[in-house]
């Protein structure tokens, strides 16, 4: 969680300088969920992640380097510099690609979890969204035929009540994701997405099931964005108190806060913690501005005719 929030922090200031480039969305606020979930997965175990995708990338063990020169746009870049923010992929640690395409991973990752019972194998297939995207067409033909071939694979909504820039409450009259899926038969949860452990145990619930080849299952976590949308998003639409609320809920803070009452960790393993992270996201600074940028012939390289 401290390295996703390090980083992060990074990518904001680097984009203020006009050293990363396209659009950015942060997921500060909402590194519990990452954690408490990616963190309990095998590298072939696969993950979909949507437009904000930095902290899912690295819980599941993305490397930093390659991830900050893909953000840089440099050649030695997760996707050799042409991917960009939203279309991240680590195939090597299963992160088989984030998405601008509101939850136009979920069919994608149907398919990931058809191919893993195909196989015969316990992989399992996750995917994250926001709480936006069940009001799409797409969300209801993928739970009702993952209910129908009873696929192994996990939804994991982060709920931060705003599709862009729209509260829930003007897009639909279903409070809570999980109460969506009720008609399907889904297993299905709703956790505090500010709280890395819950999401933790909830999540590790769902995933031994998920090994023996059952499922599907929804764990809707409710979450916050502390930042707008997108980088340079004038949050005009936010309650700036219902803002100060939230962030009392911050799941770092909180997590560093049980760990030190809980005698997990005495502070000053804590601040090594966070002075590792922030070394590690210096280090991708570094090695993301020695990357060259893409050669031109490149893009010509990566078109493929059928």
């Amino acid at each position: 969680m401290c390295r996703i929030r390090c980083f992060e922090e990074r990518v904001a200031q680097l984009k203020r300088s006009l050293q990363v480039h396209g659009l950015i969305h942060l997921s500060i606020g909402g590194e519990g969920v990452a954690a408490g979930v990616c963190s309990q997965l095998r590298d072939d175990d696969a993950v979909y992640s949507g437009h904000r995708a930095h902290g899912h990338a690295i819980a599941k063990g993305a490397p930093l380097g390659p991830l900050m020169a893909e953000l840089m746009g440099r050649a030695d870049g997760l996707c050799r510099g042409l991917g960009g923010s939203m279309h991240i992929v680590d195939a090597a640690h299963g992160f088989l690609g984030a998405t601008g395409v509101v939850g136009g991973n979920i069919p994608l990752a149907l398919g990931n979890a058809v191919a893993a019972r195909l196989r015969g194998t316990d992989q399992i297939t996750v995917v994250f969204f926001g709480d936006g995207a069940v009001q799409a067409g797409h969300f209801h033909e993928s739970v009702n035929l993952a209910a129908l071939w009873e696929l192994p694979v996990i939804l994991v909504c982060e709920n931060n009540g705003f599709a862009e820039f729209t509260p829930r409450s003007a897009h639909t009259p279903i409070e809570r994701v999980s109460d969506a899926v009720a008609p399907y038969g889904f297993e299905r949860a709703t956790v505090d997405g500010g709280d890395a452990a819950a999401v933790w145990a909830a999540f590790g619930e769902f995933l031994a099931i998920a090994r023996e080849g059952r499922g599907p299952m929804l764990l809707e976590c409710l979450t916050h964005r502390r930042r707008g949308h997108y980088e340079g998003d004038a949050e005009q639409y936010r309650d700036p108190l219902a803002d100060e609320e939230w962030t009392r809920s911050d799941p770092v803070a909180r997590l560093r806060e049980r760990m030190l009452a809980e005698g997990w960790i005495e502070a000053a393993g804590i601040a090594a913690v966070q002075a590792a992270a922030s070394a590690d996201v210096d280090e991708s600074v570094e090695f993301a501005r020695a990357s060259p940028f893409p050669e031109p012939e490149l893009t010509a390289e990566l078109v493929y005719a059928g």
